[in-house]
């Protein structure tokens, strides 16, 4: 309920912006000479709702992140629940962080690449429901995907995972990162699919270095309780 309301309260307020915000992400991505069509009356109303909901998760991981974890938390031992007030800031900073990586090595490449395949085999009429719905979900999931720090350290401090299992798995790790890239890339090129999966690839490797100067704090506190 508290995800939710919090949730509720930055989709009104970012409801009103929306407009402006999606009339300069079609400039920005598909440029002034490609036009968007409304193929119903709602189309830009959904369109705006949807921006508010995505942006409204976006500003809202560090709330969402809090609650999941002291739902979970608890269960393995009282004393980590502090390790919920250390990882949720983080959380925004690293959705920061995703959505300027798409803004500047992703967005225009994905789009580009996806305008010239249309352009060989149909005539393009984009709607603007479904065209800036693209967008807004590939920019939600680099932010989703960057979180994968802050998950797999408090993961290691409830003792889920350790940097050995993550050491161990890394192959398997590798394989399905670049199965990812593979699939995201739309125009099948090795280039698109490495800038896809160079940023999970190193976030899994700073993921493990993270654990491995955190775990000496995490024996001390063991040691001193």
């Amino acid at each position: 309920m508290i995800c939710l309301s919090v949730l509720a309260g930055f989709a009104v307020v970012l409801f009103w912006p929306s407009q402006f915000a999606i009339l300069w992400m079609k400039n920005e991505y598909l440029g002034p000479g490609i036009a968007l069509h409304a193929f119903a009356p709602t189309d830009v109303l959904f369109t705006e709702f949807k921006f508010s909901i995505y942006g409204a998760i976006v500003l809202g991981l560090p709330v969402i992140v809090y609650q999941a974890w002291m739902f979970i938390v608890p269960a393995f031992h009282p004393k980590t629940r502090r390790v919920v007030y250390v990882y949720t800031l983080p959380s925004l900073l690293l959705a920061a962080g995703g959505i300027a990586f798409c803004h500047y090595f992703i967005i225009h490449r994905v789009l580009t690449a996806l305008l010239a395949i249309t352009s060989t085999v149909a005539t393009e009429t984009f709607g603007v429901d479904s065209t800036l719905n693209l967008i807004l979900l590939t920019f939600l999931a680099f932010a989703i995907v960057f979180q994968t720090p802050t998950v797999m350290v408090a993961l290691a401090r409830i003792g889920v995972v350790n940097v050995r299992m993550l050491r161990t798995y890394r192959r398997y790790a590798i394989m399905g990162i670049l199965l990812v890239g593979g699939i995201a890339a739309p125009d099948a090129s090795p280039v698109t699919m490495m800038l896809i999966a160079t940023p999970m690839y190193i976030l899994y490797e700073s993921s493990i270095w993270i654990i491995v100067l955190l775990e000496k704090s995490w024996r001390r506190e063991i040691e001193t309780a």
